[in-house]
């Protein structure tokens, strides 16, 4: 029989020419009832290539005895698959590049990769980005796979991208092999059954014999309900089982720990402070009842994960909550999913090219594009029908819910999209419109915003998987079409914005809106919230009820199920095709009491204004909300952000539905010390009484960043934008080595989407500042939102800026527009291309006022004040 290519050996002669012999690039897989039934077929294999010279690399991490002992003919390359797929798989292809073309593999049994990732998707995702890699340089490698330990979600792709898959069976002794696939080659006898009898492999003709031997292990048809159960559901089902034996007292309670600490490496979390946070308050009935509203394989991610832990904690606080919570029945979309998404979509090593920190953003478009027109496996499109078809035409929202999202260290607030389905038409629509969902939130992780967030954490490197949480939408069809909770928002467990000596930070803070709660976290530049101290709801930062009309809510957020999107709308609109909502409750009418927004829709002009007043008087929410976050920090040992919604009814009880809970990234400081006692007002800079959100300090700022509000104020929209990109670039001017604190003044809001409003930066543009100021000078009745529970503010929490608003025509507020025209402009030495927008922007290094004077800044955010002076005693 003809060796295809006698310089390559599997070290068996009789084996040579039982698939007639190797060629460059090949994959072989050895399907083994043991790993003993593998170690024969390794060691000739080796020996074949040490005789011709050649060195073999062996990837050492399952935890059966070695196949291979390190000598000068086999380098053992230990790798780790507990650290994570991306790692693992970023090792083995620097190995494989280090090698060069050609080479010799040897891979330990690749079950149990499916054991440390719970997943055979996982498994599968590792072979199918490895194999062609080998084959592109090629290599000769070695695996093998447990024979009925994986569902079809390993064994298929594995079978379909290797070019050898051999069958290996051991029966009275005797060794067998069945070739299932050779690619390339072919002879009358290859696909027959071989029996290993001296150095031949001799095919068996026999019948009787062969259907002995064959039918020595089970059979399983790929679609049989065995075969599709893998890693992942196996485990999962002997968890149920052992519970149901304990329940049944046959089988002590003690047994259950065992599953429990498996299932919330699988299915929670592997942080360990999260970990430890579910090991306290969840239990493994909790956990299986997760993984029966799982869609594919992997973890809930931290979104998920956050709502369940915090349902969980108010549960065993009190039984009163299982009456005031809202019931949910979320669905989660495993993180696996995203990987086999991207695998199979070619999208993976586009991705990969994002880990390179310097050049992170290049070339993001072209995968994030690909992500928009991906395509699921057919396995994964059954399960999003079925979820659909449960949710029939409710509502529901699409949320990311990545491994680092909302964990400690890491909130990723605003950086992945969530989105809305309204959830109306046919099925096939209603699928269309999922998955489209689905998709934008895969793409996002490519997004500039999210990968300059990892970057600027140095997290690039890790693992991120996409998992999703599937939320019905809380409210109710109001109206003929709409539908939208009552009342949502954002709750901190801590108040960084406390306006009024009477105000305990340690109270927390609601940031409260009318209908969809998108409004409570996006900074809305066309509208205002209600800010509510939860010691003293009913302070708020306004003097007298025209200032409380001027910046109450006035638009509303709600689905609009006839045109099947989330649309706004002016609150007196909503409210009049609404006649059925309990507006007294939420609003305050002038001119009389009005009782339902029926009435007011009688009237000529709108009367009511949201200002909750009646909710926070007569009803026990406040004090719900105030226990929930006490209740809440008290058990993570740390501050916490929630989001939630409220419904009401008529017999006055009402329900909370909690959506979100995360640590609130704060940092601690001690009282700041104060200013100088009697600085000249020549040396005032910046003086503020107002908005302050952010802990008390002093400190020295080395360089003040100015936008000059006459000067901006006329320019036409296309130039505010490039304004805005010329800071991002003084920001960030200068490098590790450039100003340690920067303070950055501008006319209106820092960040808006509306160049009218103010300054239309990205994050990532301002990230590098220690201060920012918004200077009240766009718009008279354009006061500052303080932005409270945003994704904005937490940000600014995160990268400890301290942020104020200047209101230049108040008399207890100043700006010293002389400092900034009388100092040297260093604008042209940090960005020559951009000299000619000098008198639009500032920029003044305290350098430059000599060893006489420094530039130090006071803030106190409990009395709500900032002064940025010249200190000429303590330069």
């Amino acid at each position: 029989m003809t060796i295809v290519n006698p310089q390559l050996s599997l070290g068996l002669p009789g084996l040579d020419r039982m698939i007639r012999g190797l060629i460059p690039g090949d994959n072989l897989v050895w399907e083994v009832d043991s790993v003993e039934d593998y170690a024969p077929f390794v060691r000739p294999y080796c020996d074949s290539a040490a005789a011709r010279g050649q060195k073999v690399v062996y990837f050492r991490f399952a935890s059966h005895p070695p196949l291979l002992e390190p000598n000068g003919k086999v380098e053992v390359c230990q790798v780790h698959p507990a650290e994570g797929f991306e790692t693992f798989l970023a090792e083995i292809h620097k190995t494989i590049e280090r090698t060069g073309r050609g080479g010799f593999y040897v891979f330990d049994c690749l079950s149990e990769l499916a054991v440390d990732w719970y997943s055979d998707q996982m498994l599968a995702n590792f072979f199918m980005l490895t194999c062609p890699y080998l084959y592109d340089v090629e290599a000769i490698a070695y695996f093998a796979l447990l024979r009925n330990y994986h569902s079809s979600h390993a064994t298929a792709p594995i079978t379909e991208t290797a070019q050898v898959f051999l069958d290996v069976y051991r029966h009275k002794g005797h060794l067998y092999i069945h070739p299932l696939k050779v690619q390339q080659r072919y002879s009358p006898t290859m696909y027959m059954l071989h029996a290993w009898e001296g150095d031949d492999f001799t095919p068996v003709r026999e019948s009787a014999r062969i259907s002995e031997i064959l039918t020595s292990v089970p059979w399983l048809h790929p679609e049989s309900e065995h075969y599709r159960v893998g890693v992942w559901h196996r485990t999962f089902l002997r968890a149920e089982e052992t519970l149901a034996a304990i329940r049944a007292g046959e089988a002590p309670p003690g047994k259950a720990g065992e599953y429990f600490q498996r299932l919330i490496r699988m299915a929670l979390s592997r942080d360990e402070r999260v970990r430890a946070l579910v090991e306290k308050h969840l239990t493994l009935p909790d956990i299986l009842d997760i993984g029966k509203r799982m869609i594919g394989t992997g973890l809930v991610g931290g979104k998920a994960a956050g709502m369940l832990l915090a349902r969980a904690i108010l549960r065993q606080q009190s039984p009163r909550w299982a009456d005031v919570l809202e019931p949910h029945d979320s669905f989660y979309i495993g993180s696996d999913v995203f990987y086999t998404f991207l695998v199979q979509n070619g999208i993976w090593w586009m991705r990969q090219r994002q880990k390179d920190a310097p050049s992170h953003l290049e070339g993001a478009g072209r995968p994030r594009q690909r992500m928009l027109t991906g395509r699921f496996p057919d396995y994964i499109m059954r399960q999003f029908e079925e979820m659909l078809d449960y949710f029939g035409q409710s509502p529901i929202i699409v949320r990311s819910s990545s491994l680092l999202e909302d964990n400690f260290g890491n909130s990723f607030a605003g950086k992945y999209e969530s989105v809305f389905c309204a959830n109306q038409g046919s099925r096939e629509k209603r699928l269309q419109d999922f998955l489209s969902a689905v998709r934008t939130i895969y793409a996002s992780t490519m997004s500039e915003k999210a990968l300059s967030y990892r970057a600027a954490r140095g997290i690039l490197d890790r693992d991120e998987q996409m998992a999703l949480l599937v939320q019905r939408v809380s409210g109710s069809v109001y109206g003929e079409n709409l539908f939208f909770p009552q009342i949502a928002g954002v709750g901190l467990s801590v108040n960084p914005y406390a306006w009024s000596e009477y105000i305990d930070p340690k109270a927390g803070m609601l940031r409260l809106v009318f209908g969809l709660g998108t409004r409570a976290v996006e900074r809305a530049d066309d509208d205002y919230t209600r800010v509510v101290a939860l010691n003293a709801p009913e302070r708020r930062p306004e003097s007298n009820f025209d200032e409380v009309r001027r910046y109450s809510q006035h638009r509303v957020d709600v689905l609009d199920l006839t045109a099947n999107q989330l649309v706004s709308d002016r609150f007196a609109a909503v409210a009049r095709r609404c006649p059925e909502l309990p507006l007294a409750l939420f609003a305050c009418g002038e001119g009389g009491e009005v009782r339902t927004a029926g009435d007011a829709g009688r009237a000529d002009a709108f009367p009511w204004v949201l200002t909750f007043d009646r909710l926070f008087a007569q009803t026990p929410f406040v004090q719900d909300m105030r226990d929930m976050l006490r209740t809440l920090q008290e058990a993570y040992d740390y501050p916490v952000d929630v989001e939630f919604t409220a419904n009401f009814f008529a017999d006055g009880s009402y329900k909370i539905n909690l959506v979100q809970c995360r640590p609130l990234q704060v940092k601690g400081a001690g009282p700041a010390a104060g200013p100088p006692p009697d600085i000249r007002r020549e040396d005032v800079v910046v003086e503020a009484h107002g908005a302050v959100i952010g802990q008390s300090r002093l400190l020295a700022v080395d360089r003040l960043i100015y936008v000059e509000p006459a000067v901006y104020g006329q320019l036409p929209v296309a130039e505010r934008y490039a304004v805005a990109r010329l800071i991002g670039r003084l920001a960030h001017a200068g490098g590790p080595g450039g100003p340690r604190t920067l303070m950055l003044l501008g006319p209106g809001r820092w960040g808006t989407t509306t160049p009218s409003l103010g300054i239309p930066v990205r994050f990532a543009d301002i990230d590098a500042v220690g201060v920012l100021c918004e200077i009240v000078a766009m718009r008279d009745d354009l006061v500052p939102d303080v932005s409270l529970g945003t994704h904005f503010l937490n940000e600014l929490i995160e990268m400890d800026i301290l942020y104020t608003a200047l209101f230049p025509t108040r008399p207890d507020n100043f700006l010293n527009k002389a400092f900034f025209e009388s100092r040297p402009n260093r604008l042209a030495d940090l960005a020559p291309d951009a000299a000619a927008w000098a008198a639009a922007v500032r920029v003044v290094d305290a350098a430059d006022l000599g060893p006489a004077a420094a530039v130090k800044l006071y803030a106190n955010h409990l009395k709500q004040t900032v002064i940025c002076y010249l200190d000429r005693e303590n330069p």
